[in-house]
């Protein structure tokens, strides 16, 4: 196993958790810029008006997008599995 082969294995993984957490964290932001801009516009400062939509929008899209993220991230066990003896040998 090379270092250049390390670092593509890396950046693969690297590059997955990336996209995984972008799925799961951008509802949660504009969700947020939604709430702040109301509580801006209203002036109510009710911390769990900004609190409680931004969890249920991480969850409705973690529950929207678990199995494509559980496929990305099998897949990926699964490509390095495969290229375990093109790696060692």
């Amino acid at each position: 196993m090379t270092p250049g082969d390390a670092l593509s294995v890396f950046g693969e993984g690297l590059f997955l958790v990336v996209i995984i957490v972008c799925v799961a964290v951008l509802p949660s932001l504009v969700v947020g810029l939604v709430v702040s801009i109301f509580q801006a516009a209203t002036q109510i400062n009710e911390q769990t008006l900004s609190f409680l939509p931004r969890l249920l929008a991480t969850l409705l899209t973690l529950m929207a997008a678990g199995p494509w993220i559980m496929g990305s991230i099998i897949d990926f066990t699964h490509g390095l599995f495969d290229k375990i003896p093109q790696m060692v040998g």
